[in-house]
């Protein structure tokens, strides 16, 4: 590449150089040798890379421009021939820096992990070493303004962390001892030991990392299809060159058409648009696997999205308690279970009973869709809810379904619990919905998805107020995985484009079936293997987000399209039809259209959409009214 550039500037400097021997020194055989060495020079590099597609028999631009170069030649048109070459040059190396310059979130990204680590020795002091040779379990020591080496737990300090690298979230953190920190985010303030978990490419950053590489790698359909069209374009051009000169008698006006018809900003435009787009998304967190799901994503016009921990926080509390007969056994059971459990709703629970000594669990098993069964101290124990009960046929009396009817129509998500047999509790637990939902589901709206469908595992009434309360189109709930992915491929079938929202583990069925499975939450392994869009925060409002890109970035797509075809068309026409169409003018007017769509692709690295913009005013603002606040914490501290 070196080389090549070299070369570039050399045949550019024999063309100046030529053209001052003509109108300075008035010296028609030194223009002459100058452009034919420039000639030369600035064809050598185009003709071997045909010659090395020759080779694997692909008929590629640089032989139509190989073509037009020797037939200049053959015409002795040598201006024309240094012209044509030097501005292919020229147009190759404006291309390899501004895709560079699209690639720019990769090279960010890498920045963002550091080359060493400082780890705690036996003695207790700590040395610099290099990445690799870190392990699990490693003690690392992180200062003020140093970048986290690795995903690990906070085990000493306190800080406050920046982790807009893995989460495009721009407001920091605080960090205390149990908190989770991430590879390539940057301690802002504070001192803290971390305990390494995950280190080098298994960590979280590592494999958004590998993720947006494979995704700007990646081919979509319609790059496929340019591929292809380019393929048999190229020969096209070339026999309607010959056919021109047959007929015509011209070889200028053959030569002239090789290299107008060159379908260079045709070839760049797709791929430009689609890693122009992966990258503006990868800043925001927003981690699109592959250009192909940014075309089908833009075209999405229903999305289903599952309630506990999407549509709502996850995190929900226990508000009511209702008991029969043995209560009080029935909650230190009930403790023992869900102690074993890391559901949202288990937590919740062992919170509410924080005092309560656990037994110890002889026996569990988990009843997908429905709860667990286990064996504690002796008791059959099933945790759960109305699904679960039924399957192990335990009785409802009028008075327990009256209760559990007002639970619901509070708006509680149930958990019931019954030991041998017999019901002995129903706890209602609320979960408050996520701020700005509303407003982010219209958006989607606005975005031209027709259907927001809400598919739960909730009983009906909860799922109904929520949907009631978001304003979405429809709503089922008492579903079990299964009948969510069955719900996708009913919808699918009906010719809907279909995206699904969830968590990532629960909803994996949903995930693969939908044209577009969208994972919340901090890019967990099921998120990234089974979703095609993973949103590394998790703020709903990074759905719209996301939408607005890949529209963005299809638009984009057709935008680049639609001028490489026009110029080509012109440029065609032109010499064809007027006087004053040349090669050199032509050439000019090629390089510059490709230089045209790349940079309309570059536009993409710093879209925005009217969402996001007027959260970020709302963000400035919220910054500066707690500017004076969080000064004085710092001073403090």
């Amino acid at each position: 590449m070196k080389n090549c550039n070299r070369l570039t500037a050399i045949t550019g400097i024999l063309i100046v150089l030529a053209f001052a021997a003509k109108w300075l020194f008035k010296s028609e055989t030194a223009e002459s040798g100058l452009l034919l060495a420039a000639s030369l020079i600035g064809g050598f590099p185009i003709a071997a890379s045909a010659w090395q597609a020759l080779k694997v028999k692909v008929i590629s631009i640089d032989l139509l421009v190989t073509l037009a170069i020797l037939g200049a030649f053959v015409i002795q048109e040598f201006e024309e021939s240094a012209i044509v070459a030097f501005l292919f040059l020229f147009g190759a190396y404006l291309e390899q820096k501004t895709l560079a310059k699209t690639r720019s979130a990769i090279k960010e990204l890498v920045e963002m992990v550091p080359e060493t680590a400082l780890r705690q020795t036996a003695d207790g002091d700590f040395e610099e070493v290099d990445l690799d040779d870190l392990d699990e379990g490693d003690i690392l020591l992180v200062k003020t303004g140093g970048k986290i080496p690795v995903d690990g737990e906070v085990v000493f300090g306190f800080g406050t962390a920046n982790e807009a690298s893995i989460t495009g979230e721009s407001m920091p953190l605080g960090k205390k001892p149990g908190d989770p920190v991430y590879a390539g985010t940057i301690l802002e303030n504070g001192t803290i030991r971390i305990k390494a978990e995950k280190v080098g490419d298994e960590t979280t950053f590592g494999k958004i990392i590998e993720l947006v590489e494979e995704a700007q790698d990646s081919k979509s359909q319609a790059e496929r299809l340019i591929d292809r069209f380019s393929k048999y374009y190229t020969p096209v051009v070339l026999l309607l060159a010959i056919i021109v000169g047959l007929i015509s008698q011209d070889l200028e006006l053959a030569v002239t058409i090789l290299v107008l018809g060159c379908p260079g900003a045709l070839v760049i435009g797709v791929p430009v648009s689609n890693v122009a787009g992966i990258g503006n998304g990868a800043k925001q967190g927003i981690l699109f696997k592959g250009s192909e799901v940014i075309t089908k994503f833009s075209k999405v016009d229903t999305i289903m999205f599952d309630k506990t921990g999407t549509l709502t926080y996850g995190d929900p509390r226990v508000s009511q308690v209702k008991k029969y007969g043995q209560g009080q056994l029935a909650e230190q059971l009930l403790v023992s279970v869900e102690k074993e459990s890391a559901h949202p709703l288990a937590k919740a629970i062992t919170g509410y009973y924080e005092d309560l000594e656990a037994k110890e669990v002889e026996a569990s098993q988990v009843l997908q869709g429905g709860g667990i069964v286990a064996q504690v101290a002796g008791q059959q124990v099933l945790v759960g809810n109305r699904y679960l009960l039924d399957q192990y046929h335990v009785p409802v009396t009028k008075e327990m379904e009256k209760d559990l009817e007002e639970l619901a129509s509070a708006g509680n998500s149930l958990v019931l619990v019954a030991v041998n047999g017999r019901l002995e509790l129903a706890l209602g637990l609320k979960d408050e919905i996520r701020a700005g939902v509303k407003e982010d589901l219209a958006a989607l709206k606005k975005l031209g998805v027709k259907n927001l469908l809400l598919l739960s595992g909730d009983n009906q009434k909860t799922v109904d107020l929520v949907a009631e309360e978001l304003g979405l189109t429809e709503a089922y709930g008492q579903l079990l995985p299964e009948d969510k992915a069955e719900f996708v491929k009913k919808r699918q079938a009906a010719g809907e484009i279909v995206a699904f929202v969830g968590d990532g583990i629960n909803d994996s069925p949903s995930l693969a079936r939908a044209d577009i499975g969208i994972a919340m939450g901090s890019g967990t392994d099921v998120a990234i293997e089974t979703s095609n869009v993973v949103l590394m925060n998790g703020s709903f409002d990074r759905i719209p987000r996301a939408l607005a890109l890949a529209k963005a970035t299809r638009r984009n797509m057709i935008e680049n399209i639609t001028i490489a075809l026009a110029v080509v068309a012109v440029l065609l026409v032109s010499v064809l039809a007027s006087s004053w169409m040349n090669m050199a003018i032509g050439m000019f007017v090629h390089e510059g259209s490709i230089l045209v769509v790349i940079l309309n692709a570059m536009r993409l690295l710093a879209y925005r959409s009217k969402l996001q913009k007027s959260r970020k005013l709302i963000e400035n603002n919220f910054s500066q009214a707690a500017g004076p606040y969080t000064k004085g914490i710092e001073s403090i501290q």
